[in-house]
């Protein structure tokens, strides 16, 4: 990080093109081409049908060692989810909300309870819509070293309805 004159910190060009490459290659890592089962000779006779087991290979994981790493992991699985939503550049000097919302994750992964820290009680649309997208997207990656866990993440709210998390903000004019 380098300090402009007024003494702010800035991502180097090269800190920001590395966060977006590692994003590029965390999403391309997601993808998996199915196996195509084997032949066979004759048709089984029908069973009853039985219910599938989860298909936990396809479930994210997460393999942060501390809180930090695990907020960082959390917020990348946000932008996944809502690649349409994120506000691409740095933000402008006035945003329309700024929340701080606390969530608790299982150890499987799953949202147990949300709390605010810091509410924008001015925009309560805005709120409910966090709430609803940070519900949406789990399961989260579950928390193998960690068990469950909370995460505490800065919304930062365009009047767009588009946003960055203060975990991978690029930052404000």
């Amino acid at each position: 990080m380098t300090r402009h004159p007024n003494g702010k910190k800035s991502r180097h060009p090269l800190q920001t093109a590395s966060l977006w490459a590692c994003i590029a290659a965390l999403m391309a890592g997601c993808s998996s081409t199915p196996k195509s089962p084997p032949p066979t000779a004759a048709k089984p006779a029908p069973q009853a049908p039985v219910a599938a087991a989860p298909d936990v290979s396809k479930k994210p994981v997460s393999r942060a060692a501390n809180a930090n790493e695990y907020r960082r992991d959390v917020a990348l699985h946000l932008y996944q989810h809502n690649s349409d939503r994120i506000f691409s550049g740095k933000l402008p000097p006035l945003l329309y909300a700024v929340g701080v919302l606390e969530t608790d994750i299982d150890a499987r992964g799953y949202v147990t309870a949300v709390r605010w820290m810091r509410a924008p009680t001015h925009a309560p649309e805005v709120m409910s819509e966090i709430e609803r997208t940070v519900r949406k997207a789990a399961p989260y990656p579950a928390p193998l070293k960690l068990g469950k866990l909370s995460s505490t993440e800065t919304w930062l709210w365009h009047k767009s309805g588009h946003f960055q998390l203060h975990t991978l903000s690029e930052g404000q004019l």
